[in-house]
């Protein structure tokens, strides 16, 4: 399922009304429709839609014209001034991403004045991503266990707990327990708590019953996302672990049909802003020129809109001629997004 799981991975530019649609476990969290893409489309009002996995923008006048950021692309997310062709010199929110080696930077403008929520919504969720990370990535050696027991994540129910189930990563085995919840298989040694490992069901490729060296095992294959690991672990007796391979094979497919990303976002207690409150449609006075040759890939190049080098300073913190920074950047933040 992982390696099909695109959303929070990847960086896209006007894909198909299908994309467009949230997949199984996706969840919208905030929709604003005064959006501006500031940077790709300035000019152009459109709505911005946050789920648990990744932001979407698209053009109202023109909905092929669309984005989704992925939200494990995001290097670094800030609010600096931008000039909108609507709202003129703003505060906007800057979004810094890489994928596959290549950096776009997004600049978005909210067209209300005096409202946070573009900035409070997307900061909000993309750190709830962040710090939900076992749901969705394999874990080696973390810290899973506290006081003898499994430190549950908030929304994960423990189904079993198994002793004496051996890992056979090394030449003699080890033995440990299972855990198995709703989100993820764990497996930690008894004499040694720090050597374990976190499986969540959705980085899981295959679980089968396989011979081997120490007799049948329950493998469980990864994802190449994951890093493809072949895990092996052996339950005595025989029934047991048979057993224990169905209810694991259950889970998974459970959970593949209605996934838990983990990604949690209170808006009960959000304020209602003037995005809430029905308004007429305003109509901007502004004219917007279309491009039907515009590269919307090259748009969004975190330097994209440099044509020359500007012009060399001297840069008394490194002590030798620099090229100028762009209005809003400085050296350390700069580092702090290479590092």
């Amino acid at each position: 399922m992982a390696d099909t799981l695109w959303e929070d991975r990847d960086v896209r530019f006007d894909i198909s009304p299908q994309q467009l649609r949230m997949r199984s476990g996706e969840k919208c969290i905030d929709r604003l429709d005064a959006i501006e893409d500031t940077k790709g489309n300035n000019g152009d009002r459109g709505r911005l839609v946050v789920t648990n996995l990744r932001v979407i923008w698209h053009s109202l006048s023109v909905p092929r014209v669309n984005l989704s950021i992925g939200f494990n692309c995001v290097i670094n997310i800030s609010t600096k001034t931008a000039q909108s062709k609507i709202r003129g010199t703003s505060e906007a929110l800057y979004v810094l991403t890489k994928c596959n080696d290549t950096r776009f930077e997004f600049i978005f403008t909210n067209l209300i004045s005096g409202s946070p929520r573009l900035f409070t919504s997307v900061i909000t969720v993309h750190r709830a991503y962040e710090t939900s990370k076992l749901y969705r990535d394999l874990k080696l050696r973390g810290a899973l266990i506290q006081n003898k027991q499994l430190r549950l994540l908030p929304q994960e129910q423990i189904y079993d707990q198994i002793n004496g189930v051996w890992n056979l990563s090394s030449d003699q085995g080890n033995l440990g327990t299972f855990y198995i919840t709703n989100v993820r298989l764990v497996w930690h040694a008894n004499i040694n708590e720090s050597f374990n490992v976190s499986i969540p069901y959705l980085q899981m490729k295959t679980i089968k019953i396989r011979d081997s060296k120490f007799g049948l095992a329950l493998v469980v294959e990864t994802s190449t996302s994951s890093g493809g690991y072949v895990l092996g672990f052996r339950i005595d007796p025989a029934e047991k672990l048979q057993s224990v391979a169905k209810q694991i094979q259950n889970l998974h497919k459970v959970y593949s049909h209605c996934p838990i990303f983990g990604v949690e976002y209170d808006t009960e207690d959000r304020t209602p802003v003037a995005e809430d409150l029905p308004v007429e449609p305003i109509q901007d006075d502004v004219d917007i020129e279309h491009d039907d040759q515009t590269d919307a890939f090259a748009a969004y190049f975190a330097d994209g809109d440099k044509e020359k080098d500007r012009e060399p300073v001297y840069s008394e913190e490194l002590g030798l001629a620099i090229e100028k920074l762009k209005d809003g950047f400085t050296l350390s933040g700069l580092w702090e997004v290479l590092s």
